[in-house]
């Protein structure tokens, strides 16, 4: 955990820094690849979003709700600031979550709390899906918390 909790407010300006680095990119496989060279496990910008997050849930502010075996919550709606994106955080240990399609693509940052958890089969890091994707999210060998960056906030649950 950081040496001083993080608030609300210094997790969105995190964001905010980090989003517009993303503003008009295409939510690819390049994309998938720059964050996790720029912004991979091993950097600041991981750290400290880690550290956030964990403060986050400790502290009530992040996956404030519980359903499915699941903790998760929405932080942030879709803001000009964030440069269209809601923020969500998720808290998975060795389960699926809902199938659900991401009209506009879904940005993931994954990060483990059991060394050898992964996220749909992704260790510590970015995962980027396109535009019209779909999945169950899953979490293997262990415990993730998991960010969602989603361009206007589009989700689709599927039955």
């Amino acid at each position: 955990m950081s040496a001083s909790p993080v608030t609300p407010a210094d997790f969105r300006q995190m964001l905010v820094e980090l989003t517009a680095e993303l503003a008009s990119r295409p939510l690819d496989a390049a994309l998938d690849a720059w964050l996790n060279a720029q912004h991979g496990a091993s950097s600041a910008t991981y750290q400290g979003l880690k550290a956030a997050c964990l403060d986050g849930v400790r502290d009530g502010w992040l996956c404030d709700r519980e359903g499915g075996g699941l903790r998760y919550g929405r932080i942030f709606k879709p803001a000009a600031d964030l440069q269209g994106f809601s923020v969500d955080v998720v808290d998975m240990q060795n389960l699926a979550g809902p199938h659900h399609a991401h009209p506009n693509g879904e940005i993931d940052l994954v990060m483990p709390l059991d060394a050898e958890a992964t996220f749909d089969g992704r260790g510590a890091g970015w995962l980027v899906y396109g535009p019209g994707s779909a999945h169950r999210p899953t979490v293997q060998q262990g415990r993730a918390l998991v960010l969602y960056l989603l361009p206007q906030g589009r989700i689709d649950f599927t039955q």
